[in-house]
């Protein structure tokens, strides 16, 4: 099989049940995984990376410019994983266009990031969570919980759904330790499940609309709301703004974003944060 990703070729094939993809110079599965956007991913000593997204269990490996997914039938690739991945948006014609010379520099040093397009609802709970907090502590609220109120699957469990933790009250998410942001959870999944917060509607609404629709859930303020609109809704126009990316603005654009990055802006965000935070 062959694919046109990345503005050049992606060759997929199937070796002893495992879906490898070649020619895969301009994503970095690690960098993809492990540069604060997506909390469900762990690495294991010998460089396979595991997961749960999309209710689907995976394991993957890099190794230059080959990927493996292990057991991972071509349906699953091709109507999950290449979404998930963001695949088939053309990354070197984007970062190429970038000819403002701190854009170069950091997407120089960390090439191969992608968004990823996770579940709409997920992205809105994982970056309640994140507020006012730290990954490790993230990871590990949102393991606990999915491990008390997700499902069961090989390799884990899924995300729980929002109708899911509706019914609950704020006081039966003490086993997940999230302190004041249980009330959040528990909100948001009230008004997404009842449908005051409609996510099929807010994939079709223009990018203010969109927020001031998530804004309608507690806890979720402007950068709880770009950061689902970016890594939810695959709103690439989306720029969350931390405390590292207020410094970098700050510093780096005191009179305004480059230009070219206008429509990409959450992929150049992701650049700068991840550069800067590790320079």
């Amino acid at each position: 099989m062959c694919y046109c990703y990345f503005g050049d070729k992606m060759n997929t094939q199937y070796i002893e049940g495992n879906l490898i993809l070649t020619d895969t110079e301009h994503i970095n599965i690690p960098l993809c995984l492990d540069c604060g956007q997506a909390f469900r991913w762990k690495e294991t000593e010998n460089g396979i990376w595991q997961g749960i997204a999309c209710g689907k269990s995976l394991s993957l490996k890099q190794e230059e410019n080959k990927i493996t997914f292990f057991k991972t039938t071509e349906e699953d690739f091709e109507t999950l994983w290449i979404k998930y991945f963001d695949l088939e948006r053309d990354y070197e014609k984007i970062l190429s266009s970038y000819d403002e010379e701190n854009l170069i520099t950091a997407c120089k040093a960390y090439p191969g990031i992608r968004i990823l397009k996770q579940d709409e609802w997920e992205a809105i709970c994982s970056f309640i969570i994140s507020a006012n907090n730290n990954i490790p502590r993230i990871k590990g609220i949102i393991e606990r919980l999915c491990e008390n109120f997700g499902e069961k699957i090989d390799g884990g469990y899924t995300f729980p759904s929002p109708e899911k933790l509706a019914i609950l009250e704020v006081e039966d998410l003490s086993i997940i330790r999230s302190g004041f942001r249980a009330k959040y959870i528990i909100d948001a999944a009230r008004k997404i499940s009842s449908g005051e917060v409609d996510l099929e509607k807010i994939k079709s609404m223009d990018f203010e609309n969109a927020k001031n629709e998530l804004l309608k859930i507690k806890g979720v303020g402007e950068k709880v709301a770009q950061c689902a609109l970016l890594y939810g809704f695959g709103r690439m126009e989306a720029f969350p703004v931390d405390v590292w990316v207020k410094r970098i603005v700050s510093e780096l654009y005191p009179n305004g974003l480059p230009e070219c990055i206008k429509g990409t802006e959450g992929i150049a965000q992701q650049y700068l944060f991840h550069w800067r935070r590790n320079i």
